[in-house]
């Protein structure tokens, strides 16, 4: 392959008519983001001629670049509404962030690896400058904006943190992520805040990596 001749613009479009449009994807905000953000710019340039493949970039230390498909369902299963506040967990290099701010929601994007933050920032600055990027560990979430009437969580985890339930708005807010439980399947789930904790309701299956740092740690038995 030519990478110095490579057709983004043709690639992008044929993601969007291939991948999502077949897929169930309907959001109109969503299909004009992903199709004009230009998705090889947040990547190294040594992997933007993967941009629109429909699997998971490696991004490295166990990270990717979720898959566009379900990425598109994930932010259309959250449902956003113009005026809104959104965290967007494990935000990597802020491609997401930018998609998800393209629906007219305030983005809060939480990214803990030094590295992708800051490929995010210089991104972000160009394509989406209204997203706010914050640091720290995506355990945590990010208090001192919640309450939250979206958290969208970027990458497969086992369980969702206790932090994340307590900063989404009691009333409306919901979470959409992907839980992952044994084996290579995993499920996309959107969740509600209860007095128990998140209620959570499986949606459809995908195979999205886990986030490393927020594995289960290992539990010992003697």
């Amino acid at each position: 392959m030519d990478i110095d001749s490579f057709d983004y613009a043709d690639a992008r479009n044929r993601m969007v008519d291939s991948q999502l449009r077949p897929n169930r994807i309907t959001d109109p905000r969503i299909l004009a983001a992903m199709r004009t953000i230009p998705r090889e710019r947040f990547l190294p340039p040594a992997l933007r001629y993967l941009a629109y493949i429909d699997e998971d970039i490696p991004l490295g230390g166990g990270r990717v670049l979720m898959e566009p498909l379900v990425f598109a369902r994930l932010v259309q299963l959250a449902a956003p509404v113009e005026g809104e506040r959104a965290l967007l967990v494990a935000a990597g290099v802020g491609y997401g962030a930018a998609v998800l701010a393209s629906c007219g929601v305030r983005v809060i994007a939480l990214e803990e690896d030094p590295n992708l933050a800051a490929m995010a920032q210089r991104s972000l600055a160009e394509f989406a400058a209204g997203v706010r990027l914050v640091k720290g560990p995506l355990a945590a979430g990010w208090p001192p904006e919640a309450p939250y009437d979206i958290i969208l969580v970027e990458g497969a985890v086992e369980q969702f943190p206790a932090a994340f339930a307590a900063q989404l708005r009691a009333d409306t807010g919901r979470l959409v992520g992907v839980q992952a439980s044994a084996g290579p399947v995993a499920s996309v789930v959107r969740a509600e805040p209860t007095p128990q904790g998140l209620r959570a309701q499986p949606v459809f299956d995908c195979s999205t990596p886990l986030l490393p740092s927020l594995r289960s740690r290992p539990r010992f038995t003697f």
